[in-house]
């Protein structure tokens, strides 16, 4: 997520400012803070406690498990926290960083491309007003910023962060059996593509019962492939995996 993030920032359409004068990655030893750098044009430091020393705000996005490790070697600064920590509260951060102004938010991946859906928590950890505008403006760069109230971003996160990963193997089912049923691949795989960027476009403007309802006439094509589906209990499965995702989130 922090290299989603990192190329999203990255990005600078004409007439923009940067998003920052400059980006600085740490790792755990992975060497993949390096290669980030070399991709975007950032530099790569050896320790939390150089990039503490040379950041104005620190994005964490590690394993949860290793807040308290990392708080150790970040210490007290002169920096702003915006923490992408799954299931970590704000007054989980505010322990962990109590002389710090910390934000929770929650990003999915397409802040890449910064078309991203990004959730916080307002006013969490006690954070100032001004500080979180600048945080909010950071991320607001990425895509659409929601407010959510800390005990629904857990729900939020389970909707918004994982289901790119949800969507992305539909479509990949979809491709498959468009190929199978004889179009190239890569032919298939475009009109998947280009079929979901539509369909969310009009779910802006239609409910989804709707849109089923005008795709798929009486006794069409499209009815007996819904069937079909409600045979295989999508909708269940939907649920299971927001419940099996939550559920993990909170352990």
């Amino acid at each position: 997520m922090a290299a989603a993030m990192a190329r999203g920032w990255a990005m600078v359409e004409e007439g923009e400012t940067p998003a920052a004068e400059s980006m600085v990655f740490v790792d755990a030893g992975s060497g993949r803070a390096g290669e980030l750098a070399k991709e975007i044009g950032g530099e790569a430091a050896a320790s939390l406690g150089e990039l503490r020393e040379r950041s104005d705000v620190v994005v964490l996005a590690f394993k949860p498990k290793a807040l308290d490790t990392a708080a150790a070697e970040l210490g007290a600064g002169g920096f702003s926290l915006i923490s992408v920590l799954a299931g970590v509260s704000t007054a989980a951060l505010r322990d962990a960083f109590p002389d710090t102004d910390a934000l929770r938010a929650m990003p999915n991946v397409a802040v890449e491309v910064r078309r991203g859906v990004i959730c916080y928590v307002p006013g969490g950890g006690g954070i100032a007003e001004e500080r979180e505008q600048i945080l909010t403006g950071l991320l607001g760069r990425l895509g659409t910023l929601w407010a959510i109230d800390e005990d629904a971003i857990d729900a939020a996160t389970a909707v918004m962060s994982c289901s790119p990963a949800y969507i992305a193997l539909v479509a990949e089912a979809l491709a498959h059996a468009g190929a199978d049923a004889g179009l190239p691949h890569p032919v298939s795989h475009e009109l998947v593509v280009d079929s979901l960027a539509g369909t969310a476009e009009l779910l802006r403007e239609r409910d989804p019962e709707a849109l089923r309802q005008a795709v798929a006439s009486p006794g069409g094509a499209t009815e007996a492939g819904l069937e079909a589906l409600a045979e295989r209990h999508i909708e269940a499965a939907v649920h299971e995996a927001v419940r099996a995702s939550l559920e993990r989130m909170r352990r």
